[in-house]
Parts: structure tokens; sequence; C-alpha cells
């Protein structure tokens, strides 16, 4: 025991941080509940209470930036970026999912819509998940707002590749007397089919294939959005600490 003052303990923590971490990494990539951790992990309470407060004090967001400044160093690049590229993701929430949940006429989907703000790099910026009712231009104004809070981080930042759902004069002028940002939007050819390599933008579509890697982010199986966010921003602490290893 340490004695903080006369009738007052604090109990000596017991637990080791780096299995808390290999834990919930471990939700990630597993796709398992909380309950279902195996037995040679902390308790699953335990687990989630740190995962919980971690997101509640903002630690999660921290370590995100700060490895995204060290990825960028480390693959020769400026800490901040100066392009971004924007872009959404419809997915399915589970069934016992009703918070947040809409649908989305386009793609057909009843759930929830990913807003991910990219550098060139594919790393992300920010995140922001919402019903899948809520119309792109709505959502990236939310990201981008998010971005344009990260302060000093971004002031490099002066183009937003976006593709054609973004179209509209009103929106990029927004952004421009916002931000001082330039959105450039980027056409996918008519006459093409399937997959088709969009310069600039295209690295939103891989940071989103990257994501698919989790079992876990396959659907929305989270009762809050702002928990998926969280586990989104894991996914990237994790491709981002395997490539600074």
């Amino acid at each position: 025991m340490v004695v903080l003052s006369q009738g007052e303990t604090l109990r000596e923590r017991n637990t080791v941080m780096y299995t808390v971490v290999n834990a919930i990494v471990y939700v990630l990539c597993e796709g398992c509940s909380w309950r279902g951790l195996p037995g040679d992990f902390p308790p699953w309470q335990t687990v989630y209470g740190y995962f919980r407060a971690w997101r509640l004090d903002g630690t999660w967001l921290k370590v995100h930036d700060k490895l995204y400044q060290w990825v960028r160093v480390a693959a020769g690049r400026e800490p901040r970026p100066s392009e971004a590229a924007v872009d959404s993701q419809s997915v399915e929430t589970a069934t016992m999912i009703y918070q947040e949940v809409g649908y989305d006429a386009a793609k057909k989907i009843h759930g929830r819509k990913r807003h991910l703000t990219v550098d060139l790099l594919g790393l992300v910026l920010r995140v922001l998940v919402t019903s899948a009712s809520i119309p792109e231009r709505q959502g990236a104004k939310k990201v981008l707002e998010q971005v344009h809070g990260m302060g000093g981080k971004v002031k490099r930042l002066h183009t937003i590749w976006m593709d054609g759902g973004y179209r509209g004069e009103e929106f990029a002028r927004w952004v421009i007397d916002m931000f001082r940002w330039i959105v450039e939007i980027v056409l996918r050819p008519l006459e093409k089919k399937g997959f088709v390599h969009l310069p600039k933008r295209w690295v939103v579509e891989r940071t989103f294939g990257w994501l698919n890697w989790c079992r876990r982010l396959s659907k929305d199986y989270e009762h809050l959005p702002q928990t998926s966010e969280t586990f989104i921003y894991i996914a990237m602490i994790r491709i981002m600490v395997r490539r600074l290893a």
C-alpha cells in the first residue's frame, strides 16, 4: 500500500497495461465481444474500463496524432499534411443497434456512415460516424470542422480532394470561407466499371480497405457512434505502430 494521508490509501496497480492494450487490439481484430475475451487476458471488465476511460479522456486520439506525425516523418514527409482527401462509407449495423441508425438510399444500406479525412499517405486525420441517412456534404462539413480543430497540426493544409458526390458551388464556397481550403473534385469516368484509380482520391478507398482487416469493423457493432470512431483510430494506431516497427 502507498499511504497518501492519515486514513487514506491508494492500491498499487496490479494490471499490466501491455496486456490491456493487447486485449483491446484482440477485440478489434478478432471481432469478439468484450465478454468473449480469452482467459489469458485481464478480466473483460478491466479491459473495457480502460478502453472507455481512454476514449473519454482523449488518450486514444493523443496517441494517434503523435504516431501520425512520426509515421509521416519516417516516410520522408513533413509532419503536417498539405493535401487531404475525404470520402464516406456506409456500413450495416448489427441487429441490436438502434441509436444513430438510418438508411442510405443511394447505397441501399441500413446502418451508419463513416466520414473519413485522410492525407495522401492514406493516414487518417479525423473520422466521424453518423447515421447512414446523413448526406455526404453534411457529414463532410462536420468532419472538416474536426480537422480544422486540430489547429497547428494542419496549418499547411490547402487542398481537399473529393469525388463527384461532393460537387456543388455552395459546398466548395463554404469550405473556402470557413477554412481557406480549396476543394478539388475528381470525377469517375462514366465508361469504366469496377474499381478505377482516381488520382489523389483513391487513397481513401485504400484506407477503407485497411479497416477491413479488423473484424470488429466489418459491421458497426457499437451502441455509440463515438465507440466506432475510437475503434477506427485504434485500427490506424495498429497500422502506424507496425510501420514504425
